[in-house]
């Protein structure tokens, strides 16, 4: 008798609520160690990373891949706001579209965002068992999130793990 093969576990980053979350709190996130992280305590296989591309910033694009990272990417729009010029690019829609339609190729999803508009897809992940933790970059998520609370990891319980250290200064 054969035994049925586990299917791996994947995740789902929105790179820009994650690392403005981080940054808003004081620190960097390192995405190399983020990545070990998702691999080494959670078995993630595929890690997508949702982001908005800029042209020049090929180079960042090129170290996170070799990170492991799947980059996804969206078209970005420039605009003004209160006199500073603004980069957007709203990665929801793929991020929900890739967990989505991916499904069927893993056993468990995490989620990694704050951000309210995902709150579909967990309802959808947790109706099918398959989700396995929602990682939200600061204490501040949404409100919409409270019925997810057992599956919340806010990665500042992780900030030892995940932290970029910065060039010059003395670990603590």
């Amino acid at each position: 008798m054969r035994k049925k093969k586990l299917k791996p576990n994947y995740a789902f980053i929105d790179s820009q609520n994650l690392n403005l979350g981080v940054k808003g709190l004081g620190w960097d996130l390192d995405f190399k160690k983020f990545r070990i992280f998702l691999k080494t305590q959670y078995k993630i296989t595929k890690a997508y990373l949702f982001i908005g591309h800029v042209s020049g910033n090929e180079k960042l694009y090129r170290k996170l891949q070799e990170f492991d990272y799947i980059l996804i990417f969206k078209p970005t729009l420039k605009f003004n706001e209160k006199g500073f010029k603004r980069i957007k690019g709203n990665v929801d829609a793929e991020l929900v579209m890739h967990a989505i339609v991916e499904s069927k190729y893993y056993s468990k999803a995490i989620i990694a965002s704050g951000d309210g508009d995902f709150y579909c897809l967990l309802e959808y992940l947790v109706k099918r068992k398959k989700l396995l933790k929602i990682i939200v970059p600061n204490y501040e998520y949404s409100s919409l999130f409270r019925e997810f609370e057992k599956y919340i990891l806010p990665i500042p319980l992780i900030k030892g793990k995940v932290e970029k250290k910065r060039r010059g200064v003395p670990a603590a």
